[in-house]
């Protein structure tokens, strides 16, 4: 099966234009903000947590080209992971969405000026799109979350231990995994 491209409306592509240009400042950002949370968890580093909240923003990059719909299940599925890891990491669910949101709020912060300078249209348009996608990915890290815990308590027949979720090596593996196929998807556009 090809991949199927569907071009992308001038303003979504300069919004990921702007994304990508500005990645690593927003990955800093947003991991400074959730810094307190990521050291009370010593069994995932800092920077494992960068690395996926990196690989979050690359998808989110993607997502604002011709292959966004093909690149959906990566989006759903990277946001699961993230859910995974934030339960490893002892977050509590509404944690989750908070640290997914404060995403959020940098992208409006750092968009604002070039979606209020689009015609209405495209301003409305992409300001929507962006924050649907951000409401299915916080879905997506919740159910991940959610089965997290739901696993760990089947595993252990409902008596919680100290240790709790994938080790720190299986969480970089996954991140290896998330990042080949986004690559794959970027070889296949071009």
């Amino acid at each position: 099966m090809g991949l199927t491209i569907r071009p992308s409306n001038p303003a979504l592509e300069s919004v990921g234009r702007v994304l990508a240009a500005n990645r690593e400042q927003l990955v800093s950002r947003w991991a400074r903000w959730i810094g307190d949370r990521m050291s009370q968890a010593p069994q995932v580093r800092r920077p494992t947590v960068e690395r996926q909240l990196r690989l979050l923003v690359d998808i989110l990059v993607e997502m604002t080209g011709p292959l966004r719909r093909r690149i959906t299940e990566l989006w759903f599925d990277a946001c699961e992971f993230y859910g995974q890891t934030a339960a490893t990491r002892g977050l509590a669910a509404g944690e989750v969405v908070e640290e997914v949101q404060h995403l959020r709020e940098i992208l409006i912060r750092d968009l604002a000026e070039i979606i209020a300078a689009l015609p209405a249209r495209y301003s409305m348009a992409t300001f929507l799109r962006l924050n649907r996608l951000l409401d299915r990915g916080i879905a997506h890290a919740v159910v991940g979350y959610t089965d997290a815990l739901v696993q760990l308590l089947f595993a252990q027949r409902g008596v919680l231990l100290a240790e709790q979720g994938p080790s720190e090596e299986k969480i970089l593996d996954r991140l290896q995994q998330l990042e080949a196929e986004l690559e794959a998807f970027r070889r296949s556009a071009h």
